[in-house]
């Protein structure tokens, strides 16, 4: 039992230790108040730099907050994308002249809808950053939550490697706001041409970049999304609008209205818009699935249209949103618990030795005919000064004459 009681008291000093050292690793209510007290937002002006590959800004660079002066003629679409700020900066290099414009925008799917807002179809593709086209002199591409439009006074062979410098230094995203549009996963991926896809989530936004119905009819204020892209089909091309709604019921409530729309022909009001006029009214066809709302308009005869019509499928699908980096709140709560487990295993580990030494000890002594416990033996030290007389054959113990 003395032994039990020692290892006993050996795990409480341990865990005992252990939760001292805990809380003295935690950072205090007051520390934890001034460390957020004192927590700041990216500064938009680390969007650029100064200077990179010989390029140096001819002025120090300009940043607004401001929509309309950020880019005037798009001012109310880049609201609807969630615009946050810009940075503008103009180069110079050997008589050569660079503009940058760096639009910064709250989450990653107001990034990429502006991108393809931007990006026009007949642009070829580029390898920068997570999307990048071009048009001669101008190259627009995307990194996160940031859209870089670069103007050259003259491109030249290593122009795309210079601005592959500058998206390697613009912020990534985190969280929910580092997820791209969902509706995006509902597009079909056969014959599909990538450069042509349009993300939009307002009227404005819609219509600049080719949306096929009239604003109106797709009822952004009621929370729609949408997307447009273009497919090469074997009759002709053909375009495919999804428009995501938050519940299935509105979807379905809307497709009866975009129905009667497209049959009303010369006759809707509003008037088709210019992408309906030029369809083949035989080829138009709409349909919904789930809480979207698929049309599809263009040249392509009636069977092909039907067959990529039919290929939306939504299905219901529940992602956990990526923490890249563990919280202060989950590593405390490993700790704890790992403080927990071994307080239960040292405990659990003095009480089965405590027994096994104590009750070994026990039936060695019954062994010897002895009681289980020593707690009521006599154990004391003594000296027998007593001496054996013999008188005849008989022995007996007498105590000496002298003593």
């Amino acid at each position: 039992m003395r032994w039990l009681a020692m290892v006993c008291g050996v795990a409480a000093i341990g865990c005992g230790a252990a939760i001292a050292c805990a809380q003295a690793g935690q950072p205090t209510a007051a520390e934890k108040k001034s460390a957020t007290a004192i927590t700041l937002p990216p500064s938009p002006k680390a969007l650029l730099p100064d200077a990179f590959d010989g390029w140096e800004t001819a002025e120090p660079a300009k940043t607004v907050t401001d929509p309309a002066r950020a880019d005037p003629a798009n001012a109310v679409a880049l609201k609807e994308y969630g615009f946050n700020a810009a940075v503008v900066a103009n180069y110079k290099r050997e008589g050569e002249t660079l503009s940058l414009h760096a639009l910064r925008f709250n989450d990653v799917s107001g990034a990429y809808g502006a991108y393809s807002y931007y990006r026009q179809n007949n642009w070829p593709k580029e390898s920068i950053g997570n999307g990048a086209a071009s048009d001669n002199n101008r190259v627009i591409f995307w990194v996160g939550t940031t859209v870089v439009d670069a103007t050259f006074s003259h491109v030249e062979p290593m122009s795309a490697g210079e601005l592959r410098d500058i998206s390697r230094q613009l912020p990534t995203a985190n969280g929910s706001r580092a997820l791209i549009p969902p509706i995006l996963a509902s597009l079909p991926q056969s014959k599909l041409d990538p450069q042509t896809t349009h993300y939009a989530v307002g009227p404005a936004s819609y219509a600049g970049s080719g949306g096929v119905l009239p604003a109106s009819l797709v009822d952004f204020d009621k929370g729609a999304e949408t997307v447009t892209a273009n497919y090469s089909l074997a009759s002709g091309p053909a375009t495919l609008t999804l428009i995501d709604y938050p519940t299935p019921q509105m979807a379905h409530a809307k497709v009866d209205a975009i129905r009667a729309y497209l049959k009303a022909g010369s006759q809707a009001t509003p008037p088709w818009p210019k992408p309906l006029v030029d369809s083949d009214a035989a080829s138009l066809e709409v349909r919904d699935s789930g809480p979207l709302v698929a049309i599809v308009s263009g040249d392509a005869v009636p069977d092909e249209s039907h067959r990529l019509l039919e290929s939306v499928h939504y299905e219901d699908e529940v992602t956990a949103i990526p923490q890249p980096v563990e919280s202060e709140i989950e590593k405390t709560g490993k700790l704890l618990l790992g403080i927990t487990v071994l307080c239960v295993v040292g405990a659990a580990a003095a009480i089965l030795l405590g027994g096994f030494l104590g009750g070994g000890r026990a039936l060695y002594r019954i062994a010897r005919g002895k009681p289980a416990s020593s707690a009521f033996d006599e154990e004391f030290i003594y000296l027998d000064l007593r001496e054996k007389w013999v008188d005849g054959k008989e022995a007996i113990d007498r105590p000496h004459p002298k003593g």
